[in-house]
Order: C-alpha cells, then structure tokens, then sequence
C-alpha cells in the first residue's frame, strides 16, 4: 500500500476584516496564526478548503 500524500499549508495573511466562513475554514485546516504550519493529507475536501482561502495561505508539496 502506497503511503499517503501530504500537503503543507502555511497560513501568510491575517483573517481580520475576512468573511465568517474563510475564517471557519481556516480554523478548519488548522491554522489561526500567521506562520502557522500543518501537513494535511491531500484530499479533494482538503483541496477545496485551501482553494477557499487561496490568497490567504502558501501550499506545498
């Protein structure tokens, strides 16, 4: 069985001023602080989460 995939998503922008629900996402991913790191499995909910608050965080393979 093939190991899993992660990604890396690192929250870059603040979620002051954002709307309700990217805040909720962001929280959902994990993150709440700028510089914030979490290794997430790579998933289509996942994907859309991070497609949600795109210009808010940095994604690596």
């Amino acid at each position: 069985m093939a190991a899993k995939s992660t990604v890396r998503v690192t929250q870059t922008k603040s979620a002051i001023g954002r709307k309700s629900d990217q805040r909720l996402t962001l929280i959902g991913l994990g993150l709440n602080k700028i510089g914030r790191s979490r290794d997430l499995e790579d998933t289509p909910a996942v994907r859309g989460m991070i497609d949600k608050v795109k210009h808010l965080v940095r994604v690596e393979q």
